[in-house]
């Protein structure tokens, strides 16, 4: 597999320094992508870079996933109007370690192949880099002029920003320089790879290779991934969605992706999954003969969330999805977890009902309309329980006299009722 090639119909070079599909050619390189520790998680706007590790690593070549560490207490520059808050040494760890549980979802860093992933923490390589070392080591081989001349730089102080920049945020660009140089002497790393907006930076430390090491190092970098409505990539009302379960759970992180528009499908189907050229021209072409069906949607939300998740994830967040969307059953809605069936019935009319009145049993009737007001009268309930039109809990009600219990609670406390097909009302036993 050609790795530029493959990134190239993909949709994911914004930028390649001359030379660099010929180095790959070559040999067997090392090629490093810098992520961020800040979070004790990746979210979403992380996998681009994290699958472009990935398709290099598939393309025979060896994937260094560096943890910034020194550079996540300082904070990029790029993209910022203000500067970020600093981490302790512990937190930090903790994220790294976190961090690296995730990206062993998409790289094989174990087993024997002679290009498994690699993980660094440039902290364990600054921590004891004395200032007046750096500056006369590094500092001296990189002009100011050239430093101010990179965007992330000029956009903060052309005036832009009020805030301005500190020298610590200047100097990142010569930190991020010297990773590379070390990594490239550590580890024979001859590219880096990263977002557009790290262009700079990263040419900082192509220059920084040939000043020091007269060696020659190459850089590729990816579009920002941007939505056809101009809004954030990634973000949701709640904020970032998240690949830890703890902050973004199964069921939304499918329903993320299966809720995106056709246009960004389209385009995102090719950068997320590693889905073979073929396979997405099937199905874009199925798209564009039955939209509805959201098969684009489809596959891309099944792709990640076995790939972040596990199978029995995805299958849990279909089963979730088709009970207020499609056929669904009792049995499904028993089978999904307390924090999923809330997200489900977010926004649906809710009643609390008493757990004792049900010990001793209550009429369906009485249940909807007097406990609960599903149905504003008994009148109006019993017309529509003799037309077919009230479920509870996915099977449709017998009797509208018929005698709830506490057998009918799914986890112990929740009630389902349905007025017709789509009106959905939880009650909730307390």
């Amino acid at each position: 597999m050609n790795f530029v090639e493959e990134l190239r119909w993909r949709g994911m070079i914004h930028e390649i320094m001359p030379g660099t599909e010929e180095q790959l050619q070559k040999e067997r390189t090392s090629g490093y992508l810098g992520i961020d520790p800040t979070a004790d998680s990746l979210h979403i706007g992380h996998l681009v870079g994290v699958m472009m590790l990935k398709h290099f690593q598939r393309a025979g070549h060896t994937p260094i996933a560096l943890v910034g560490g020194a550079t996540g207490m300082i904070g990029d520059p790029s993209m910022k109007s203000a500067e970020r808050k600093l981490l302790d040494e512990d937190t930090l760890r903790h994220n790294q370690e976190a961090i690296k549980k995730q990206l062993a979802k998409f790289l094989d860093f174990e087993s024997d192949i002679p290009n498994r992933a690699v993980l660094v923490n440039n902290y364990d390589w600054m921590k004891d880099y004395s200032f007046l070392n750096f500056i006369r080591d590094i500092g001296k081989h990189i002009t100011v002029n050239y430093m101010m001349a990179k965007d992330s730089v000029k956009k903060r102080l052309s005036g832009e920003s009020s805030e301005g920049m500190s020298f610590t945020e200047f100097s990142y660009q010569l930190l991020q320089g010297y990773d590379f140089l070390h990594l490239y002497r550590e580890k024979g790393c001859r590219i880096q790879l990263g977002g557009s907006d790290q262009w700079g930076n990263i040419t900082t430390g192509t220059e920084l290779i040939r000043r020091v090491e007269g060696g020659e190092a190459f850089a590729l970098v990816c579009p920002l991934i941007t939505k056809a409505d101009g809004g954030k990539f990634g973000k949701t009302e709640s904020g970032n969605v998240w690949l830890d379960r703890r902050y973004t759970s199964p069921y939304k992180f499918y329903q993320f992706w299966l809720n995106i528009s056709d246009e960004d499908a389209d385009k995102y189907i090719k950068i997320f999954t590693s889905l073979p050229k073929e396979e997405i021209d099937a199905l874009t072409a199925e798209q564009a003969a039955a939209p509805h069906l959201r098969p684009l949607q489809r596959k891309l939300a099944e792709e990640l969330t076995v790939m972040v998740h596990s199978r029995e994830d995805y299958n849990m967040a279909v089963d979730a999805s088709q009970i207020l969307f499609g056929r669904s059953t009792s049995q499904a809605l028993r089978n999904i977890d307390e924090e999923t069936f809330m997200q489900v019935f977010e926004g649906v009319p809710q009643f609390t009902i008493s757990k004792d009145k049900l010990s001793n049993g209550i009429k369906a009737v009485d249940l909807l309309t007097d406990d609960a007001a599903v149905f504003p009268s008994k009148g109006e309930m019993r017309k529509t329980q003799q037309a077919g039109g009230v479920m509870i809990n996915k099977e449709k009600l017998a009797n509208f006299d018929e005698n709830i219990d506490l057998s009918y609670l799914i986890g112990g406390k929740f009630i389902v009722a349905q007025r017709g097909k789509k009106n959905y009302f939880l009650l909730i036993a307390e």
